[in-house]
């Protein structure tokens, strides 16, 4: 084979390691331990959920947020569940894949007559002929939160959350800032 031909197979082989590196450090998300985490909600998504109950409220929808900020431990907790620990599965994200450990994503429950938490879709505690879930979840919409009962895999009703347009991605790899 002359020298040539070989010169550019080794130089074309060392580029493919290259890329290959590379592109696949780029792909695997950060460790865990390297992931920069708020330690509460982001003031927006705090601002959005105080004026959610306030509005849930007027409308006679009392609501209670059940869940906001979680750190990485408390989501690897929760990720357990139904896994490793009893109960039900209630997340497919593990620490540092869930909106919640950026401060971005709360979870809420109705509160029924008596003050007690439900999560029950066709409560309508108001008497208004609608389901009072349904009623919070467009008040949530028209703040801004996206819900995660229109996850297309997995239905997580209780979820709401506001990204501003930033991926998990970047924000694992603290290539973001937010408003």
């Amino acid at each position: 084979m002359p020298v040539k031909k070989l010169r550019i197979r080794i130089f074309v082989f060392i580029l493919l390691l290259i890329m290959i590196y590379f592109g696949f450090s780029y792909l695997m998300p950060p460790d865990i331990d390297d992931i920069e985490v708020p330690n509460g909600l982001h003031p927006i998504v705090e601002e959005k959920q105080n004026e959610l109950m306030e509005r849930a409220n007027q409308k006679g929808i009392p609501i209670l947020i059940s869940d906001g900020f979680r750190s990485i431990e408390e989501q690897n907790n929760l990720y357990e569940q139904g896994r490793t620990k009893p109960g039900k599965i209630v997340t497919n994200a593990r620490g540092g894949e869930s909106l919640h450990n950026f401060g971005l994503a709360i979870d809420f429950a109705l509160l029924n007559k008596d003050g007690i938490a439900i999560w029950d879709m066709e409560y309508d505690g108001n008497q208004n002929n609608k389901q009072d879930w349904l009623e919070v979840v467009d008040l949530a919409k028209e703040l801004g939160f996206e819900w995660g009962g229109d996850w297309a895999a997995f239905k997580d009703y209780p979820h709401l959350q506001m990204d501003f347009g930033i991926s998990l991605r970047e924000l694992q790899r603290g290539t973001w800032r937010l408003p």
